[in-house]
Order: structure tokens, then C-alpha cells, then sequence
């Protein structure tokens, strides 16, 4: 069965400073989405998760951001099981990634 990993805030920060190619996914509801997201993140909910599906490349690794890394875990199971390899839920969410990184938030 495929899964997904937890992935620390740290790691992530690491992987976008050094142009890491991946695909970066936000759960979060649209208001809380327009402000503030991680730069380069795109909202994903029940609307458009079959599009993304059918256009995301499969060879990057998949990172799901919520609010506090825990519905993430729910939504990152189930895009392993959609067939992505390398899927991660980052720990802490994005209210965590806020906290350390103020200066990396986009609006």
C-alpha cells in the first residue's frame, strides 16, 4: 500500500531555498488561502482535486499543507493511494510555517 511521509518545517524550508522541484498543495479553506499561503502553493479542495490530478506531474514529490498538519495527513493518504509516489504531510501546517517564517508568506 502506498502512504505518505511527514515532513518537517525545516526540511521544507531547505528544499524551497534550494529550488527543490515539487508540487506544493494547500487544503485550507479560500479565505484563509488568500491571506496567506507558502509561496508557490496552490489551493487544492473537492472542486478541483480531479483536475489536479490529471494535470500534476507525478515525478515531483507532493508536499499537502492545512492549517495545523493534521487534516494534511488525511488528504496526503489519499493522493498516495490516487497513485502520486513521493506524497508528504507537513507537520505543523502552515499556522506552524507562518510562526517561523513571517518573512516567507505570501498574500
Amino acid at each position: 500500500m502506498t502512504t505518505f511521509q511527514h515532513l518537517d518545517i525545516p526540511t521544507l524550508g531547505g528544499w524551497l531555498e534550494g529550488d527543490q522541484a515539487l508540487t506544493l498543495v494547500d487544503i485550507r479553506d479560500p479565505q484563509s488561502f488568500a491571506q496567506g499561503h507558502i509561496p508557490g502553493s496552490r489551493r487544492l479542495d473537492n472542486d478541483t482535486v480531479g483536475a489536479f490530478i490529471e494535470e500534476v506531474s507525478r515525478e515531483r514529490p507532493l508536499v499537502v499543507v492545512c492549517y495545523h498538519g493534521h487534516s494534511s495527513q488525511q488528504a496526503a493518504a489519499w493522493l498516495a493511494g490516487q497513485g502520486f509516489p513521493e506524497v508528504y504531510s507537513l507537520d505543523g501546517g502552515f499556522t506552524d510555517w507562518q510562526l517561523r517564517h513571517p518573512d516567507r508568506v505570501e498574500r
